[in-house]
């Protein structure tokens, strides 16, 4: 079992910072020229990115968990399933 629920926004976001990171990390070693003009689009560019991936996880998670919640309720309670049990 997963300790905790996989964010795959967050894991896109954490991509791009990287990309950036390693962007910068080459133009201070003179590997890369780097335009200035060329770091803030990819930058808002790779948030938008995030959001969308966000937002579509977000409803596909949505959509599972009301279709297992209508299953759940389609079936039979548990009092009328022949246990005795219950009081």
């Amino acid at each position: 079992m997963p300790r905790h629920e996989f964010r795959p926004g967050r894991a896109v976001a954490g991509l791009v910072l990287l990309a950036l990171a390693g962007g910068y990390a080459a133009d201070a070693a003179g590997a890369w020229r780097v335009p200035w003009t060329f770091v803030l689009p990819l930058f808002l560019g790779g948030l938008w990115l995030a959001a969308t991936v966000t937002w579509v996880s977000y409803r596909m998670r949505r959509r599972r968990d009301m279709r297992n919640a209508s299953a759940e309720r389609t079936s039979a309670p548990a009092s009328s399933s022949g246990s005795q049990a219950m009081r």
